[in-house]
């Protein structure tokens, strides 16, 4: 059974996202003052995927341009794990994080 490797991972948007309409409209519950964040899942490294994002490279938009830094206090604790649990784990954090009255942006 090969080892688990693949990761959920967070990263820091700067305020600036918030003038994207797309992501407006994809957070009607944000309260001010919360962070705005990507929500995202990997089978590398989170510190070597948010390189790729800024570089371009298999990128989310948001991430490229307004990608700050990874929020390991919110994932840390989940990796490493098997992709399908990786999968859900992309989803239910994101839906606990909008919850909290974060901004969320999912891959």
């Amino acid at each position: 059974m090969p080892r688990p490797h693949h990761h959920v991972y967070v990263v820091e948007l700067a305020d600036q996202v918030w003038n994207s309409a797309r992501f407006r409209r994809a957070n009607p519950g944000y309260q001010l003052c919360r962070p705005f964040v990507y929500v995202g899942m990997t089978g590398v490294d989170p510190d070597i995927r948010f390189d790729k994002h800024k570089a371009g490279i298999q990128a989310n938009r948001f991430v490229m341009l307004y990608g700050e830094r990874l929020l390991p206090a919110l994932y840390e604790r989940y990796n490493p794990m098997p992709y399908e649990a990786a999968r859900e784990m992309e989803v239910e954090l994101g839906i606990r994080l909008r919850a909290q009255g974060f901004g969320v942006w999912q891959g």
